[in-house]
């Protein structure tokens, strides 16, 4: 197979995957499927999804550089839609079924309970990165483009604060999430330390 039907193929298991929380959120929600408190449920699998999807996003760079294997990072700006799709819809959920769309209220939460306020300012912070995901806005923000997507990794370590802070009892998962991200952090702190290094050495030389 060559790379571009590997990539292909890639990319339909990528959105089979990514489509399949909300297709069995949407028949469960019909059929009766989430147990006793769906609205719970429904926040819950949305929140883990966009989670689980930054942290994948995360990934592509790392596996791209460990792997040589290039054309992956085409990977990465559906990988972040998606995550940023479920985010969206996580807000909706608790905007819409959970608050009735009562500004003053929705407000109030954002103020007054922390889990909150940093998962509504993760939403924030991902909004101007999807929105300028684009090529046409690669090409206009030039560097800027690269430093303003590193407010993804601000972005995910806030969700993982807002779910973290959301378990009350049983933290593993949250903590085994904060752990992905760690290492993510971890790789990318020591290819940066890497290329000062080699940046150095070249300038020592002339």
């Amino acid at each position: 197979m060559d790379q571009k039907r590997a990539i292909l193929a890639l990319k339909a298991v990528l959105w089979l995957s990514a489509l399949a929380p909300a297709t069995w959120l949407i028949a469960g929600f019909f059929f009766d499927w989430l147990g006793a408190n769906p609205i719970e449920k429904l926040t819950h699998v949305t929140g883990m999804t966009t989670l689980v999807l930054l942290l994948v996003t995360l990934s592509v760079t790392p596996v791209r550089r460990l792997t040589g294997w290039n054309p992956v990072i085409k990977l990465r700006r559906p990988l972040g839609l998606f995550a940023f799709f479920y985010a969206c819809v996580h807000f909706g959920i608790w905007a819409g079924l959970d608050q009735g769309f009562t500004w003053a209220w929705m407000v109030e939460d954002i103020i007054e309970r922390p889990y909150i306020t940093v998962g509504f300012t993760a939403l924030v912070l991902l909004t101007p990165l999807a929105v300028t995901s684009t090529k046409g806005w690669i090409r206009r923000l030039g560097k800027r483009w690269t430093v303003l997507h590193r407010a993804v990794y601000v972005a995910a370590t806030l969700g993982v604060i807002h779910f973290y802070w959301l378990v009350k009892a049983d933290v593993r998962l949250p903590l085994f999430l904060a752990a992905c991200l760690v290492v993510l952090f971890g790789y990318r702190i020591a290819k940066a330390v890497e290329k000062r290094k080699a940046r150095a050495g070249q300038t020592a030389k002339t």
